[in-house]
């Protein structure tokens, strides 16, 4: 899964990352970040949102064994967070 354990090796999951660790391991890039403020817009996203669809979007990354956050991780992510919100 990419190694990405060994960066931060005191973290046992993306989602246990605090925000610092956050914004030096789940910066998206350029497309993906036009993504994500489109969808905070439109979405009315908060920003405890974004930071939740950042760290999962880094997961998908993770599993498709990408170096960066890009725009279908971004999508991915901002799809389950879609779908948690229509279960709860």
């Amino acid at each position: 899964m990419g190694g990405r354990t060994l960066q931060y090796p005191h973290v046992p999951c993306n989602a246990a990352l605090d925000p610092e660790r956050v914004r030096r391991f789940c910066t998206p890039n350029t497309a993906a970040q036009k993504l994500l403020n489109q969808a905070f817009d439109k979405l009315g996203l908060s920003a405890r949102a974004v930071v939740r669809i950042l760290k999962v979007a880094r997961t998908i990354a993770d599993l498709a064994d990408g170096n960066e956050i890009g725009p279908a991780h971004v999508a991915e992510a901002i799809q389950y967070r879609a779908l948690d919100r229509r279960l709860a």
